[in-house]
């Protein structure tokens, strides 16, 4: 198993915790979203978390405090900390699982408990299902959509008509807005100040952009300047989001399974597996196999 030792930033010179890196949503190194996964972050204060995201460098990090029957998790973007993040939740989950055998975690995360279910298959691949938590979908205000378009330098015309723009939540906040074209969604060129600004005011983590291919299959980017990236590679949080949005706006017939194909235009193909219950207060259920990135020679 691939790892990597982290010392910690704040002194330079005590080990700090190990800190691995794992990719979600994709059985190879090279494809998916990486995540930084420290399992068992107790001696860590919020500052040095924030530090080792920062030296890690990916979107985000999950940080693991074993506690009685489950986990304390935190999430540190190089920038900030979030409430919740899908792909770390995943990464983490595997690497955990990888460790201690497969089974059910409790994730106790700022945003509430997520259920979090490891298996392994028969080729030796690890996969992971969370369980958000309850989604909520509501409207964007005109004023907001304008703006985010004038940041996105994109136009009403370059939206589906069929996929109206709200805001979606599954533990974090995410504008979905839907593009007419798979041409519009690969063209991705935004203002990122203005972005930036937009969604501090608004406290969004990330923007939801897809793209429907078929009635269950859809392609995302996800611009993340407040996390210090451009775009996210396989957003899990945002796929939860998505679930619940196509679920309240009966966009879908649940029970249903939607396919999010995310990060190939970034040459990190993902693949989410979206499974959305009939319930309208259930949690989205977002899976995803996981595996090591290698340590650098």
């Amino acid at each position: 198993m691939a790892t990597s030792e982290h010392r910690s930033p704040t002194d330079g010179t005590s080990p700090g915790p190990e800190v691995l890196r794992y990719t979600a949503f994709s059985s190879d190194p090279g494809g998916g979203n990486p995540a930084g996964v420290v399992l068992d972050a107790t001696a860590m204060t919020p500052d040095q978390m924030l530090a080792t995201a920062a030296a890690v460098g990916y979107s985000e990090t999950a940080f693991l405090l074993p506690r009685g029957d489950g986990l304390d998790v935190r999430y540190f973007s190089p920038r900030a900390e979030v409430s919740f993040c899908g792909h770390a939740t995943i990464a983490s989950a595997v690497a955990h699982a990888e460790r201690h055998g497969a089974g059910r975690l409790l994730y106790r995360t700022p945003a509430g408990p997520v259920e979090v279910l490891t298996s392994r298959a028969g080729d030796g691949s690890w996969r992971a299902t969370l369980t958000s938590v309850a989604p909520r979908t509501v409207p964007l205000e005109p004023g907001d959509l304008r703006d985010l378009l004038r940041a996105l330098r994109w136009s009403d015309a370059d939206l589906d008509p069929a996929l109206p723009p709200r805001v979606a939540y599954a533990g974090a906040w995410h504008p979905v807005l839907a593009a007419g074209t798979r041409a519009r969604l690969a063209a991705l060129d935004y203002d990122g100040d203005a972005l930036a600004a937009l969604m501090a005011a608004r406290d969004w983590t990330t923007v939801d952009l897809v793209w429907r291919e078929d009635a269950t299959t859809f392609h995302a980017r996800n611009p993340f300047p407040p996390g210090g990236v451009v775009e996210d590679p396989a957003t899990g949080a945002a796929a939860a989001a998505l679930g619940g949005y196509l679920r309240e706006l009966q966009l879908v017939t649940p029970p249903v399974t939607v396919t999010v194909l995310q990060g190939a235009d970034m040459g990190r193909p993902g693949r989410l597996t979206v499974d959305v219950p009939e319930d309208p207060g259930s949690g989205i259920r977002v899976s995803g196999t996981a595996v090591a990135i290698p340590r650098p020679r």
